[in-house]
C-alpha cells in the first residue's frame, strides 16, 4: 500500500509541477572560428595579434543561482585555429582579482564544485548527443571528460591537450590548445563544418554558474541540444593518429609475517600501450604486460551493511570508454536504493577479490562511435599465478541510436578459466520521452558451466527531472542463480522497488533568506524481497524534511529512516554475528557541511538509533585545510560505536582514521600521501606518491606503500617501492 501511495504522489506532483524547463533555441547562438596564419604561443596571455583582432563573444547567462538572468561577471571567449590545433581564448573578469578566486585543488580532474572553472564543451559530430569537455581553473589545472546524452560520462578520460593561464587584478585568462587529433568530429564533404559548442564558467566565491548558450539548471552542461554553434570550422581531414606509450618499471617488495620473511624480491618490467585512431569514428587500443602501479590506492572502508561495497575503477586503460561498456544500474543519488547491477565491471579483470594485482599479459579494445551507433569489443588475458590459473576475458557492446536521444543496446561478456566458462548476455534501452521524462531498462541472462546453472537479472526505471521536482521509480530483479563473473551485483536473489521524490524550492517558490539557495525536502522508499521465495527481506522509508543548501555551497540535512529487516541466514557485521530473526528499528541522522571552496572546510554526518538487536552511533567527520592552492591537507574519521549487538550482545567502538596531504609544485608535479589506521582490522597503511608529468601525458612516478597488520593471532608488514617511467609519443 505504501508503494502505491508513493507512486501516486509522484505522478500527481509531476502533473501539477510548473516545470520552467525551456526548450532549446530554434535559432542557436553562433561563434566563428578564425584562421591564424602565425604560430601561437600558449602562455595564458592572449597577446598575439590574432587574439587582438578576433571578435570576442560575451553575454553569459546565469544557470545558478538565478536561471535566465545575465551573469554578474563578464566572460569573454574567442576561437582560433590553424592546421594542427583548435585554440580557445577566455578572459574571466573578476574585479576582486586574485582575492576573488577559489582554487582548493591543483590535481588533474579537479572538483568542479569547489573551483573557479572555465570549460568548453564540443559536439564535433553535431548530433546533439556526444560531447568532449575541456576545463581549467585559474592556475591552469586540466580537467577533461567524455559525455554521452548527458547521462553517461567517461570522467577519467585524459586527452592530449594543453592549457595555460594568467591572473591579473581584473580577472584571469585561459588559453587552450587542443590538437585536432584529440577532438572527435565527423567527416564532411563541405570545406567548412558546423559543430555544436558551449562555454560555461563557475565563479566560486559567489557560487554563480553561467553559460554562453543557456540551459535549464535541472540539466547538466553537456545537454548538447542546448549548445550553440561553432561555424566556419575548417578542420583537416583525419590523418594518421597513433599514440605509443611504453613504460619501464622497477619494483622492490618485501613481506614478513610473524617475524618470518615470506617475500623479498626485486623486479624490472617493461610494457606499454598503443592507441590508434583508425579514423575519426574508430579507435583501437592495445596493451602488453600492463602495469597499474601508479594508480591511486583504494581507500579502506568499514562496511556497516551486509552487502558488497562497490569500489570505483582507478586504472587508466580500463577508464577510457568505461561508460560504453559499463552501463547498468548504479547506487547513486538513491535512484536504485542499495542495489547495483552492472554486467561488466573492469575491476573483475587483473584484480583478485582482496584487491591484489593479477598480471595482465595483453589486451585489446576496438571502439567505433558515430551518429547512428556505438560498437565496442575488448579482450584481456590474465597471467597464471600461484593460486590463480590463466583467464581470458571478453566483452562486446553495441548501441543503436534513434530519434534525438533514444537508444537500444546489447551486451555480452565471457570469462573463461580452467574451471569453466561464465557467459552473460543482455539487452538495454534508454528513451527520453520529452525534456523531463525518461525510461531506461536492462535485461540480462547468465550461464555458468562451473555451477551448471543459469539466471536472470534486470531493471526498469522511470525518471522525471525538472527545476522543481526530481522523481523516480525503479523496479529490479536478480534471480538466485544470476552470476555475472565479469560484472558486479551488490545483492543476490532479490526483487527490489525503489521510488522517491526530491522537491527543489528556490526563492521564486518559497521566501528563502538571502543566504539560502535551495530547500530540498525528500522522501525515498525501498522494498526488497527474495526473488526465489517472495519473502520480504528489507523495507526502508527515508524522510528528509530538512535539506537546505546555502548560497556558498554549505548544507544542512536531517533524515529519519524507518527500517524493517527479516534475516533468514545469519551473517557477520563489524566482526559481530547477526542471528536470524525480524528486526524493526528507526535511525536518525544529521548532516552539516561548510563551503567546500574555503581555506578551511568541514563536514560531519551523525547517525544514531537502534540497529538490528542493538544500537549504533556513527560519526563521519572531515576537515580540509588549503592554506595555498598548491597545498591541501585533509583528515577524516569514521566512527561506529555499537552496543548490545549480535549474538554475543557485544559493545565496541570501531574507528577508521584517514589522513591525506598533497603538495603541488605546479599542476604537473605533485607529491601526495595517504595514511589510514583501522582498529577493526589492526591495519596501518601508508602510501606516498610522487607524480611528474614531464611531457604531455608522459609521467615519472615514485610510489611507496606499507601495510602493517597487528592482531591477536598475526603480525605482518608488507612494503613496496616502485619507480616507473612512461613516455607518450603521438604520430
Amino acid at each position: 500500500m505504501k508503494q502505491i501511495c508513493l507512486l501516486m504522489c509522484l505522478f500527481v506532483l509531476t502533473s501539477m509541477n510548473s516545470q520552467n524547463i525551456f526548450s532549446p533555441s530554434s535559432d542557436p547562438k553562433s561563434i566563428e572560428a578564425v584562421l591564424s596564419s602565425e604560430p601561437i604561443k600558449v602562455d595564458g596571455k592572449l597577446d598575439e595579434a590574432i587574439w587582438q583582432n578576433t571578435a570576442r563573444l560575451a553575454n553569459f547567462t546565469q544557470i545558478e543561482p538565478n536561471q535566465g538572468e545575465p551573469s554578474k561577471f563578464n566572460t569573454y571567449v574567442q576561437v582560433v585555429y590553424d592546421d594542427k590545433y583548435l585554440y580557445i581564448g577566455a578572459f574571466c573578469e573578476d574585479l576582486e582579482g586574485k582575492k576573488g578566486l577559489r582554487v582548493p585543488d591543483l590535481g588533474r580532474d579537479f572538483s568542479f564544485r569547489s573551483n573557479d572553472t572555465f570549460a568548453v564543451g564540443i559536439d564535433g559530430f553535431h548530433n546533439q548527443r556526444n560531447t568532449v569537455t575541456f576545463a581549467t581553473n585559474p592556475y591552469g589545472t586540466q580537467k577533461d571528460y567524455l559525455s554521452f546524452d548527458d547521462t553517461y560520462f567517461d570522467s577519467e578520460w585524459n586527452g592530449l591537450w594543453k592549457v595555460r593561464t594568467s591572473i591579473t587584478d581584473k580577472g584571469w585568462y585561459a588559453e587552450f590548445r587542443i590538437p585536432w587529433k584529440t577532438i572527435r568530429y565527423g567527416k564532411t564533404e563541405k570545406s567548412e563544418s558546423i559543430w555544436g559548442i558551449n562555454f560555461v564558467r563557475q565563479r566560486r566565491k559567489s557560487n554563480e554558474i553561467s553559460a554562453w548558450s543557456p540551459y535549464p539548471r535541472a540539466f547538466g552542461f553537456n545537454r548538447a541540444e542546448y549548445f550553440g554553434r561553432l561555424v566556419k570550422v575548417k578542420a583537416p581531414k583525419p590523418t594518421t593518429n597513433l599514440q605509443v606509450n611504453p613504460y619501464t618499471l622497477m619494483e622492490f617488495k618485501r613481506m614478513e609475517t610473524n617475524g618470518v620473511t615470506e617475500i623479498d624480491q626485486n623486479d624490472v618490467r617493461i610494457g606499454g600501450d598503443l592507441k590508434w585512431a583508425i579514423n575519426s569514428n574508430t579507435l583501437f587500443d592495445f596493451t602488453i604486460n600492463t602495469d597499474f602501479a601508479q594508480a591511486e590506492a583504494d581507500r579502506q572502508v568499514n562496511n556497516i551493511s551486509r552487502f558488497t561495497v562497490f569500489f570505483p575503477e582507478r586504472r587508466q586503460f580500463f577508464l577510457e570508454n568505461a561508460s560504453l561498456f559499463g552501463q547498468g544500474l548504479y547506487n547513486d543519488q538513491g535512484l536504485s536504493g542499495n542495489l547495483t547491477i552492472v554486467p561488466f565491471f573492469s575491476r573483475r579483470i587483473g584484480l583478485s577479490n582482496d584487491g591484489s594485482q593479477i598480471p595482465i599479459d595483453m589486451g585489446g579494445r576496438l571502439v567505433h562511435q558515430s551518429n547512428k551507433r556505438s560498437l565496442g569489443v575488448m579482450g584481456v588475458k590474465e597471467r597464471e599465478t600461484t593460486g590463480n590459473g590463466s583467464a581470458y576475458n571478453f566483452v562486446g557492446r553495441y548501441i543503436g541510436n534513434f530519434g534525438k536521444q533514444n537508444r537500444i543496446g546489447v551486451i555480452g561478456t565471457l570469462k573463461s578459466t580452467d574451471d569453466g566458462t561464465n557467459i552473460v548476455s543482455g539487452m538495454d534501452g534508454f528513451f527520453r520521452l520529452d525534456k523531463s521524462n525518461s525510461i531506461g531498462f536492462q535485461m540480462l541472462g547468465s550461464h555458468d558451466t562451473t555451477r551448471d546453472d543459469s539466471g536472470f537479472g534486470g531493471y526498469i526505471q522511470y525518471r522525471y527531472d525538472s527545476n522543481l521536482l526530481n522523481g523516480w521509480v525503479t523496479q529490479s530483479m536478480l534471480t538466485k542463480e544470476f552470476n555475472p563473473a565479469l560484472g558486479f551485483i551488490s545483492r543476490e536473489d532479490v526483487m527490489a522497488t525503489s521510488t522517491g521524490l526530491i522537491l527543489n524550492y528556490r526563492g521564486d517558490k518559497l521566501p528563502l533568506p538571502n543566504i539560502l539557495r535551495a530547500f530540498r525536502p525528500r522522501v525515498v522508499g525501498n522494498w526488497y524481497l527474495e526473488s526465489s521465495t517472495g519473502r520480504l527481506t528489507e523495507r526502508e522509508i527515508t524522510v528528509s524534511p530538512f535539506w537546505i543548501e546555502a548560497q556558498n555551497g554549505a548544507y544542512f540535512s536531517f533524515s529519519a529512516r524507518f527500517i524493517n529487516q527479516n534475516i533468514y541466514e545469519g551473517f557477520f557485521l563489524l566482526n559481530e554475528e547477526i542471528d536470524t530473526g525480524s528486526f524493526q528499528y528507526n535511525r536518525y541522522s544529521f548532516g552539516l557541511g561548510t563551503d567546500p571552496s574555503s581555506k578551511i572546510s568541514t563536514g560531519v554526518n551523525y547517525g544514531f538509533g537502534k540497529f538490528y538487536n542493538g544500537s549504533l552511533e556513527t560519526i563521519d567527520l572531515s576537515i580540509s585545510a588549503i592554506p595555498l592552492p598548491n597545498i591541501s591537507i585533509r583528515a577524516s574519521l569514521n566512527n561506529n560505536s555499537y552496543s548490545s549487538l549480535g549474538s554475543m550482545q557485544a559493545s565496541r567502538s570501531v574507528n577508521l582514521l584517514t589522513l591525506e596531504g598533497k603538495v603541488f609544485v605546479n599542476p604537473r608535479i605533485a607529491l601526495s600521501g595517504l595514511y589510514q589506521k583501522n582498529n577493526r582490522t589492526g591495519s596501518d597503511f601508508y602510501n606516498l606518491r610522487l607524480a611528474w608529468e614531464y611531457g604531455p601525458l608522459s609521467y615519472f612516478y615514485v610510489v611507496l606503500n606499507s601495510n602493517k597488520i597487528a592482531s591477536e593471532t598475526i603480525s605482518s608488514i608488507e612494503s613496496q617501492g616502485i619507480i616507473k617511467l612512461s613516455f607518450l609519443k603521438q604520430f
